[in-house]
């Protein structure tokens, strides 16, 4: 029996769990790289695979790459979500897909990563230290500022918290936030546009799903002011890139902070790669050596109560949401 690992890309999966532990009929393959692109060139090169261990949502498993996997049996999958797996399908075929018991999210802190990188001008000094140089540019306070939160789930009430902390007037929304949720999270419920239009540093924690992507278009980012920011570490489609390019590119806005791209990995010719009002992370929020090291134990887990005859953490999804392919 064959397990693939897939979308290995800093190389920890082997390390952070005993793949090993497995009985010695089971031989596990390490997946580093991201699949080829198209649905048949992922079929063949997961065509001889009984079992898949996903790392989030990097790769989607649509009907039609399932399809052509006749031998898989089983999938895991890391927390009890996933918007790129076709659940309906599975369930027709009988292939289970388990997920790992809830973790509290580290997202929160690169978020804050960004905002101070931003604010305080941290990539920019940095290269020019490395370059000789010496106090070249002036960083600003955040204290007093205002924080715009758009979502004030657990991640989004988080980051709140933080902002209160540091003194920030915090101002939130979402389409169905309560005055009370807002209060609740120590914020100030505003409308859409008043938050754009108030925002110092406006962030973006909403989960992506048909409503939410385009959510942040050029409509809301032609309300920000010249001196504000925008941080999104939530999910790339939700906010329009070309608008988000140009509004850089033109110093519509003062930077951003991103941690998530329509594409990922991010091509390489990518105009945000090029623009010096960027801070960029390669979609690593979540992705701590603890966060995996849950993860990839738990599947572990998961893989090993399903050839014991036992589902453990089975995700109910229905159908698929995001998947591209």
């Amino acid at each position: 029996m064959k397990v693939a690992v897939l979308d290995d890309y800093m190389k920890i999966a082997g390390e952070l769990a005993d793949w090993t532990s497995l009985p010695d009929n089971i031989h596990t393959d390490f997946f580093y790289e991201k699949l080829p692109d198209g649905t048949d060139a992922r079929a063949e090169a997961l065509a001889d695979y009984d079992v898949l261990v996903v790392t989030r949502e990097r790769t989607p498993l649509p009907k039609e790459l399932l399809e052509q996997l006749p031998n898989l049996k089983f999938i895991a999958s890391p927390e009890m979500h996933n918007r790129v797996i076709d659940f309906d399908y599975c369930r027709e075929r009988g292939i289970p897909v388990c997920g790992t018991t809830p973790r509290p999210s580290p997202t929160f802190e690169l978020t804050w990563a960004l905002i101070l990188a931003l604010a305080k001008n941290v990539t920019i000094d940095d290269r020019a230290m490395r370059e000789g140089q010496w106090q070249t540019v002036v960083g600003t306070e955040i204290r007093g500022k205002t924080l715009g939160v758009i979502g004030l789930g657990r991640i989004g009430s988080e980051v709140a918290k933080v902002g209160n902390a540091f003194g920030m007037n915090v101002i939130a929304w979402s389409e169905n936030m309560t005055t009370a949720r807002a209060e609740e999270c120590g914020t100030t419920l505003v409308s859409k546009d008043d938050l754009f239009r108030q925002s110092d540093y406006v962030v973006v924690m909403v989960i992506q799903s048909e409503r939410t992507i385009g959510l942040v278009g050029a409509h809301e980012i032609g309300l920000m002011r010249p001196d504000a920011y925008l941080i999104n570490p939530a999910r790339g489609p939700i906010v329009d890139e070309a608008a988000l390019v140009d509004a850089l590119k033109n110093k519509k806005i003062a930077g951003a902070g991103l941690d998530v791209y329509n594409e990922e990995p991010l091509p390489v010719d990518h105009p945000f790669r090029r623009l010096p009002n960027t801070v960029l992370m390669p979609h690593v929020a979540g992705f701590t050596r603890e966060h995996y090291a849950h993860w990839y134990n738990g599947m572990l887990e998961d893989v090993r109560a399903w050839l014991d005859g036992n589902l453990i953490n089975e995700i109910h999804g229905s159908g698929i949401v995001a998947a591209r392919v």
